[in-house]
């Protein structure tokens, strides 16, 4: 595995010399983006600074408001502090005059409650747009954020991360939003302005996605942005687990479709849905999403014999549970020539148990002279 270390170089080399093409400006986009500033005592004045003008510069291009882009700004210090929800700006030149107001917290680095408050606000807003949680931090000491980061993403958050290099890669790595390669951004605070142009993109294409809105242990709402209508086509969706092999699933969906849930999904596991419109009117672009359930409780779908003999049986199961890495077992002294029901059980810490059974024979024994 690379260390955060090597990851910055190739990753900031790369992105300076894409950052050299003009790509001109867009206004286009939709969704509410929550800025999560980390404005403690860690920050110095002028990091600070520098990751207020580089935000105001990312924004500059959108169009604001509702059915456009909504900004709101929540600090991170001792007690976290909504400096503006999203609803208060539907100006650039109201936005840029905010931000320029916003003075420091100092404090102590308490993410974790500002992320409460985060979880809230976003929880409360339409999900007909992407919701997006902008992290900018230094990564230092960001605190035991795995659980609300969860939350949020379970909630059809996207989680964004700018920060310094001194942060820690593997906290912010956890909390990010897959890709990772266009959703975590590590830079030194002096060139901070490489990444503008990259990040402005990743949040502009997400209204174009494919979007998990919800997900729990089991299940998934997928949303998008329709380009059919009725008549007009239809869309093919179809899903697959990276656990699990010969388990894509398929969906035909009608033409004026702009969400589906996903169910009967395993908990803990790693899924990849892709949606294709189809139609005779022009050709669309494939769109894709990855996702991870939520942990939970995982039933056998698979059980399986093989190496069966006169006094013995191999059982294979899957997918493995969380608590056991055990995925197969050797069953011996059983008898010639019989028929036996071999059944494996789950047994959570819920007190529930789930299990799936299977009929198998050992085969006849070789009679002695």
């Amino acid at each position: 595995t690379a260390s955060p270390g090597l990851i910055l170089s190739v990753e900031s080399y790369s992105r300076l010399n894409k950052s050299s093409v003009h790509k001109g400006h867009k206004t286009c986009g939709s969704g509410d983006i929550l800025l999560l500033l980390d404005s403690s005592g860690s920050i110095a004045n002028y990091e600070f600074s520098r990751l207020l003008q580089f935000t105001a510069e990312l924004l500059h291009p959108f169009t604001l408001g509702r059915g456009h882009v909504r900004v709101g700004l929540l600090q991170v210090g001792t007690q976290p502090n909504l400096e503006f929800s999203l609803d208060v700006h539907s100006t650039q030149e109201s936005l840029q005059k905010a931000l320029r107001r916003v003075n420091q917290l100092q404090g102590d680095t308490k993410t974790e409650a500002a992320l409460r408050v985060a979880l809230e606000l976003l929880s409360k807003m339409e999900n007909n747009v992407p919701k997006i949680l902008l992290w900018l931090t230094d990564g230092v000491q960001p605190g035991d954020v795995d659980e609300l980061m969860t939350e949020l993403k379970a909630q059809g958050v996207y989680v964004l991360a700018v920060f310094t290099v001194h942060g820690n890669y593997q906290v912010l790595q956890r909390a990010i939003t897959p890709p990772l390669e266009s959703h975590l951004y590590s830079v030194d605070i002096n060139n901070i302005e490489i990444i503008t142009e990259d990040l402005r993109e990743a949040i502009i294409g997400m209204s174009e996605r494919l979007r998990v809105v919800h997900l729990t242990s089991s299940s998934a709402v997928l949303q998008w942005r329709p380009v059919l209508s009725t008549g007009d086509g239809y869309y093919e969706l179809y899903y697959i687990s990276e656990l699990i092999s010969d388990s894509e699933m398929r969906r035909i969906l009608p033409g004026d479709s702009s969400w589906a849930e996903i169910i009967n999904l395993q908990p803990d596991t790693s899924y990849k849905a892709f949606l294709r419109p189809e139609s005779n009117q022009r050709l669309f672009n494939t769109l894709s999403v990855s996702f991870h359930t939520l942990p939970g409780e995982r039933i056998p779908v698979v059980v399986s014999l093989s190496d069966s003999g006169p006094h013995q049986i191999r059982v294979s199961w899957g997918p493995l549970q969380p608590a056991d890495q055990q995925d197969q077992a050797l069953l011996t002294g059983l008898a010639p020539g019989t028929q036996y029901l071999v059944t494996v059980s789950a047994l959570h810490v819920s007190g529930k148990e789930r299990a799936m059974s299977v009929k198998a024979c050992t085969q006849e024994g070789k009679l002695s002279i």
